[in-house]
């Protein structure tokens, strides 16, 4: 094979793609670890990751040649046939996630419509003619036609009725809502939650992961499944490989994506106790679920991430880029909340200015999300130096933005 190298590309206006994204004025030819670069060669630290996606950082070697080598092997020849590959990733994520029953999917969204419809057969197996799962607010799952109509958000839902139902919606962290929907509903089968809401803000419950804890006990009683939406919080992202993993629980069934590939498109739902079994020939499937290209990317992931102790360095330095926003920012009247690498700080005020102040000031690339906090997903791997560089900017910019 020819090596070629390809200039960046350049594309005339007007653009062909569908109005959906809220696109800022800017693009990004290449990068590195922490760092995204312009076709100018300006330096930009990223400290979102594309949203939550890049743990490893960009352009990591490992990951480039185990793509590179295996597109020139093989792709894909989809699951009609056994894929090696797929086989020894899902050993791998049995493994740091506790599950026992792996599907692999395509996005996050595709991997909670997995979740949507494990609960919905589980409730047919026993009887239950319209099965009901209990979600929160603020909650986001997705875009799909089933995981929009559970996201707790009427703005994403806004155009797109009528919604899938099935979905009776408490307040995250309202342990007694989910108890009293349950003396009004006999036929809920589910609770589907996010550990921690990234789009909604970064929120923890208020009594914390025992949340979690609480919510596995009322699970148990009423033998419904727990279901926890980690496609943001996994991978490491929290300090532990699976942000369940700072309790004693485990749920029947998890789902995740983003950081599972690096980059790469790839999501699972993942089944253990009352959840494996439930699925079976013929219930679900996708083309692409697995292929040997992904499946070998996810597997050099979790690699990486256990020989290099990565989710200890996100608990680490997280703790660590907490406190220091916590001290320095003591007078602003900010809060300041996260688990590892999944650090949000509220402002007093509405901030989404905030995200181009730091783009185009600061060389920074943050996001705001619930309109007044920023959020901040940066790689596992940072580093001491570039975390006091993180913290010294953020300081510097919310000071003189609430100033």
């Amino acid at each position: 094979m020819n090596n070629i190298t390809l200039a960046p590309i350049q594309v005339d206006q007007p653009s062909h793609l569908m109005p959906v994204f809220g696109r800022q004025p800017i693009s990004f030819v290449r990068g590195r670890g922490s760092y995204l670069y312009t076709a100018d060669g300006t330096e930009y630290f990223d400290a979102l990751t594309g949203i939550a996606v890049c743990g490893l950082g960009h352009a990591h070697p490992v990951i480039a040649d185990a793509i590179a080598d295996q597109a020139a092997t093989l792709i894909h020849t989809s699951n009609l046939f056994e894929v090696p590959w797929q086989t020894a990733a899902a050993q791998k994520l049995a493994e740091v996630s506790g599950m026992e029953e792996i599907f692999f999917s395509n996005s996050g969204a595709e991997a909670n419509e997995g979740a949507i419809k494990i609960a919905r057969k589980f409730g047919c197996m026993q009887g239950i003619a319209r099965p009901k799962i209990i979600v929160a607010d603020r909650s986001f799952h997705g875009r799909t036609m089933a995981t929009l109509a559970a996201t707790g958000n009427k703005k994403v839902q806004e155009g797109f009725g009528p919604l899938v139902e099935g979905f009776i919606r408490v307040p995250f962290g309202d342990l007694d809502a989910i108890k009293e929907a349950a003396v009004h509903h006999p036929d809920i089968v589910a609770v589907f939650v996010e550990p921690i809401q990234g789009e909604g803000g970064v929120n923890t419950a208020p009594q914390g992961f025992s949340y979690l804890e609480e919510i596995r006990q009322l699970c148990n009683q009423h033998q419904w499944l727990m279901m926890l939406d980690e496609v943001q919080t996994g991978n490491g992202r929290t300090g532990q490989y699976f942000a369940y993993q700072h309790t004693q629980i485990v749920p029947d069934v998890l789902t995740t994506a983003k950081g599972l590939g690096n980059g790469f498109p790839i999501g699972a739902v993942m089944t253990q106790g009352r959840g494996v079994g439930v699925l079976t020939a013929g219930n679900h499937g996708s083309t692409y679920s697995g292929s040997a290209l992904g499946s070998r990317v996810v597997y050099t992931v979790i690699d990486l991430i256990q020989k290099e102790n990565l989710v200890e360095n996100a608990a680490h330095m997280g703790a660590y880029i907490v406190e220091q926003l916590k001290q320095q920012l003591a007078d602003q009247h900010v809060i300041v909340r996260g688990f590892g690498l999944m650090i949000g700080i509220e402002l007093p005020k509405a901030c989404a200015q905030l995200v181009d102040i730091a783009r185009d000031e600061h060389q920074l690339i943050i996001n705001v999300t619930a309109g007044s906090v920023i959020r901040l997903l940066p790689v596992l791997n940072i580093t001491q130096t570039q975390a006091d560089h993180l913290v010294d900017t953020l300081v510097k910019m919310i000071k003189s933005f609430l100033a």
